[in-house]
């Protein structure tokens, strides 16, 4: 197998493991995406071909610290044999590993390690519970190591072969260069773009390695807009975002003249509602009976949206739980690479609660988990808002928890706790609630539904559904009812990995406003998403209030053309009359066509007039967080340039 003995036989070694172990990983995934793939013989050729060259390239990166170790270590040392060994070994074991931890990160989220993933690393306690409570792990665990050993056994002449040695300094520092200059020349021409071999999102995932993304994507956490995005003028820019928010009852605020404050004076009298967001972990349109779901997982939401306000072409603006909460409380388009929630510096936002506070109300960000997960507790407690999170339930106040947090169910009971607390002080309440039930592991107190805890998602989607129903039934029995606005929307979609970079129709969310004393019952068919749900409810209640929101009142029938926003971590959708642009880092520009519920995207010539109001909200977003223009108070001296 290797005629090369020595420390270049080492590395040969090395090399053959990991790409072996990547190139079978791919296989497994490329059987994995099979459905998804419209397959044809020179698209095989392009994801293993170029899948090969990134494992080259990763390798190359991998290979440092054992270059380092085959050039400085002396001959005595390098010739010892259970060294050899040891090294060999561990690599197998962690490529074993890698391939069973990329498929299972690729069946949940039908990607390469991504961003996801640098949370899962950051954030142990909670992520090593949830693959505990998910996954059979000991057995896994188990099963790689007893392989492992048969590998080793199988390679251990091939090992022990490396440890034969006799060189001088000039032979190994020849050698190093080599291993020095690999990386160096990868470093400098290769990037994921190359991977973008077709239009199916699966290929190009599938043309990618896995470490080589990981670390693509802790470099690329806050992706500079004005770097990697295409742009215009500044004052071009903002000059369109302002038009585009402008309507005839409001009025841009001569204070802010570079930014986008505007004053919004309702004719109706202000209706001081409490109001309660109910942000449902996952719960994407296609679960519940409303949108055409025949399972019955959601009996109590599909009698409430009949009830209520239901808003059927809705949309989420990304991908995760930050992002959602980030577009509900900020009124924002999203912003490449991280949400402004875990970015340093985003203390006092313009945000939904901050509006709230100045209008009187105790204002609550309510989370069964531990809210430093995503640094939710700090953007809340900064941006308006007081915190009750899992530190602040009594032993008594928890029937049930799992990896995330407790139960929806006794994060209900702790909404309906607080508000009593708001109301015996006479105040009115808003409150942001976070559920956690409806995510992987899919666990929840027993007997409450007829699916089986941790058997999937379809269970968790019925629990979830079930304790809403609880939470109206207690809600109905208080006194603050009747003067109560419930909004219940999700913060992202289940999944929305499909062949597509960005699946519009996987984005389609719920939206329902319920409250039977104030709201009329009826079907919004307006497209929007969910930037657009505080202006809509501070709309519905006729709450007079300087703006600095991006996000419109969807009721408002002079706010303009219909549009939403959809996104992964790098790329931003704009939605508008049935057409998609896609902006992308190094400049890149896609036009398509969509129909709404169909997966289908067909491409389209560039769209001037779509990319200027892409542009006008995306880049306008980017300024506004950039300059400071976007919080409180209303003061500005910049001039865009």
């Amino acid at each position: 197998m290797f005629n090369y003995k020595g420390r270049k036989g080492f590395l040969l070694l090395l090399f053959f493991v990991f790409v072996v172990s990547s190139v079978i990983t791919r296989i497994f995934l490329f059987v994995k995406a099979l459905p998804d793939l419209d397959l044809t013989p020179l698209l095989i050729a392009k994801i293993f071909g170029m899948g090969f060259l990134f494992d080259c390239v990763t390798f190359s990166y991998f290979s440092i610290p054992f270059a380092l170790y085959a050039v400085f270590v002396p001959d005595r040392m390098f010739s010892w044999k259970p060294a050899a060994r040891i090294v060999f070994f561990t690599v197998t074991y962690l490529m074993l590993f890698n391939l069973a931890a990329e498929y299972v990160f690729f069946s949940e989220f039908g990607a390469r390690y991504n961003f996801i993933a640098i949370d899962y690393l950051i954030y142990t306690t909670e992520v090593i519970r949830n693959i505990i409570e998910s996954y059979p792990v000991g057995r896994i665990s188990a099963g790689i190591f007893i392989l492992n050993i048969f590998i080793y056994l199988l390679m251990r002449s091939y090992i022990d072969q490396t440890c034969s040695t006799s060189t001088n300094l000039t032979q190994r520092l020849k050698l190093g260069s080599v291993f020095v200059l690999l990386p160096l020349l990868a470093y400098l021409f290769v990037d994921l773009s190359w991977a973008a071999i077709s239009f199916n999102n699966y290929a190009d995932e599938l043309a990618e390695n896995g470490i080589y993304n990981l670390f693509a994507a802790i470099r690329n956490s806050e992706l500079d807009y004005d770097r990697f995005y295409v742009t215009k003028d500044n004052r071009t820019v903002m000059g369109r975002l302002r038009e585009m928010l402008k309507d005839d009852d409001e009025v841009l605020l001569a204070c802010d003249n570079q930014g986008i404050s505007r004053k919004i004076m309702p004719e109706k009298p202000e209706k001081k509602l409490n109001v309660i967001v109910i942000v449902e972990e996952s719960m994407s349109a296609e679960f519940l009976g409303t949108f055409g779901n025949k399972s019955g997982l959601t009996p109590n939401l599909d009698r409430l949206a009949k009830e209520s306000m239901l808003f059927t072409n809705f949309y989420a603006t990304g991908t995760r739980t930050v992002r959602g909460l980030e577009a509900i409380t900020l009124s924002t388009p999203p912003l490449p690479g991280e949400s402004l929630i875990k970015r340093p510096g985003n203390e006092n936002l313009f945000s939904w609660g901050e509006v709230m506070k100045t209008k009187g109300y105790d204002t609550k960000f309510i989370y069964g988990g531990h809210g430093y997960f995503d640094n939710m507790n700090y953007f809340f407690s900064h941006n308006g808002f007081s915190i009750v999170d899992e530190s602040d339930f009594g032993g008594n106040e928890i029937t049930f928890d799992n990896a995330w947090g407790v139960c929806d169910e006794d994060i209900f009971r702790k909404v309906i706790q607080e508000a009593n607390k708001s109301y015996a002080l006479r105040k009115p309440f808003f409150s942001i609630v976070m559920t956690i039930s409806n995510h992987r592991p899919y666990t929840y107190p027993a007997r409450k539904i007829d699916i089986p805890s941790g058997t999937g998602r379809n269970g968790s989607v019925k629990y979830a559904d079930f304790a809403i129903g609880k939470l109206m039934e207690y809600a109905r029995k208080q006194s603050w009812f009747d003067n109560t606005m419930f909004v219940i929307v999700a913060d992202h979609c289940a999944g929305s990995a499909r062949k597509y970079e960005l699946p519009v129709h996987n984005y389609q969310i719920p939206l329902i406003i319920y409250s039977p004393t104030h709201i009329t019952p009826k079907k919004v068919e307006t497209m929007a998403s969910q930037i657009d749900i505080a202006p809509t409810v501070l709309g519905l209640m006729n709450f007079s209030y300087d703006s600095k929101f991006i996000g419109r009142d969807i009721m408002d029938e002079d706010a303009g053309p219909q549009r939403a926003f959809i996104s992964t971590y790098e790329k931003l959708g704009f939605l508008e009359d049935g057409k998609l642009v896609v902006l992308s880092p190094k400049k890149e520009i896609a036009f398509y066509r969509f129909e709404k519920g169909v997966e289908r995207l067909t491409e389209l010539p560039r769209q001037e007039r779509l990319l200027q109001d892409a542009l006008g909200f995306y880049q306008g977003a980017n300024y506004l967080y950039k300059n400071k223009l976007n919080r409180f108070p209303c003061t500005s001296n910049l001039n865009p340039s």
